[in-house]
């Protein structure tokens, strides 16, 4: 949008040189002031935030980002810290997790009788392990005991392989990345 200082002039003032050179030099400093504006608007929305908004909700909610995170890795730990809320439940749990990983990020099996959470998470979805543990540290109660990995791929996946396609990657490929 152009917002030239000089539009904001009544027509009768527009056409002198003096009103013309004070808004062409100030016409810097508003687009800066407007655009500073727009941001600080933005930065309320976590998932629109600038760099400077993320950095803010960092400090608020005391989380240090290391220092290979993209900015939506950053976004990613900030909405997984909002969306922590206690007290327990499978169903909050679920959600958070959804949250985090996506609807097919992620599965997760509460044994009662045994007082055991296993979580599962998805090849896709590898790189929020941590901030996945992180949550459950958190969010888990100290009687449960919590049984986190990475959900391997399975023979129901590579199924539809054959021995020679296989045969090109190695064992640590087949179970650890993500097959297409």
């Amino acid at each position: 949008m152009d917002r030239l200082l000089i539009n904001y002039l009544p027509e009768v003032l527009r056409e002198y040189r003096e009103f013309k050179a004070i808004t062409s030099a100030e016409q810097d400093e508003m687009d800066t002031l407007w655009d500073a504006l727009a941001n600080a608007l933005t930065d309320q929305f976590i998932w629109d935030a600038t760099e400077n908004g993320v950095k803010r909700w960092e400090a608020i909610l005391k989380i240090y980002p290391k220092a290979s995170d993209s900015l939506d890795d950053r976004k990613f730990r900030i909405i997984a810290k909002i969306n922590e809320q206690s007290p327990f439940t499978i169903t909050s749990l679920n959600q958070q997790l959804t949250n985090l990983c996506g609807a097919d990020g992620y599965t997760s099996i509460l044994q009662n009788t045994i007082y055991k959470l296993i979580v599962r998470v998805a090849l896709t979805r590898k790189a929020n392990y941590d901030d996945v543990e992180k949550l459950l540290r958190r969010v888990a109660p100290a009687n449960i005991d919590v049984d986190l990995s990475l959900l391997y791929n399975q023979h129901s996946l590579l199924a539809g392989y054959t021995h020679m396609q296989l045969s090109t990657y190695t064992y640590n490929q087949i179970r650890n990345e993500v097959m297409i």
